[in-house]
């Protein structure tokens, strides 16, 4: 599988368009704004986008998917139904962050852990990781050992949960229950930021290093 990520919005939010080797299939996952840098992008690596993935809905990761998905003309796919009120407010969130007018909608499909979503040949196992929202999913490639994991974990740093329904233990929780457990070799693609590996995080990051949780 090959991946290209696109920072978008004034946060800087790292999109991502994933997709097959060998059929050129794929996705867009988060598509928070600036939908013209998203499209070429797809142009430029010849990608067929056949769906969009949402980790969460914050207007970051969520703002354009209604716009892109009728320009596309593909489902919506995500996240948990946890979220769907995020969902209702964005517009209201992107008044709130000066962010164009964003529009809610209803996903086309629900995900649930254990779920999978295939990209031609290739798979993406979803974990439902609560806890920066309560409605949050991760994606995982396990042949490549990939994860795009959204605003739960972060290159020294995790989500926030100061937002409405947010839950720092059961963030933590997410983290260790669900993504430690996929392997310290797994690269993670971050919601905003640079990349990192699950066992990178579990030595140095000093929210959910081994060490810090022993204390």
């Amino acid at each position: 599988m090959q991946a290209r990520v696109v920072p978008v919005t004034p946060f800087q939010q790292n999109c991502s368009i994933v997709w097959a080797e060998s059929s050129l299939e794929g996705a867009v996952v988060d598509p928070g704004g600036d939908i013209d840098a998203i499209l070429e992008a797809i142009r430029e690596e010849g990608v067929k986008v056949t769906q969009i993935l949402l980790t969460h809905t914050h207007i970051d990761h969520a703002g354009a998917t209604a716009a892109l998905a009728r320009q596309l003309g593909v489902p919506i796919i995500g996240p948990h139904p946890e979220d769907q009120f995020w969902i209702d407010l964005l517009p209201e969130q992107s008044r709130m962050f000066g962010f164009p007018s964003a529009e809610s909608f209803t996903p086309d499909r629900w995900l649930y852990q254990g779920d999978t979503v295939a990209l031609g040949d290739e798979q993406l196992e979803v974990c439902h990781c609560p806890g920066h929202t309560p409605g949050h999913v991760v994606f995982f490639h396990r042949a490549d050992r990939i994860a795009f994991v959204g605003d739960v974990l972060f290159a020294g740093s995790i989500g926030r949960t100061d937002f409405p329904r947010g839950d720092h233990a059961t963030l933590i929780r997410s983290i260790t229950s669900r993504l430690w457990p996929l392997g310290d070799d797994v690269t993670f693609v971050p919601g905003h930021g640079p990349t990192s590996t699950f066992g990178a995080e579990r030595k140095t990051n000093p929210f959910v290093s081994d060490r810090a949780l022993q204390r």
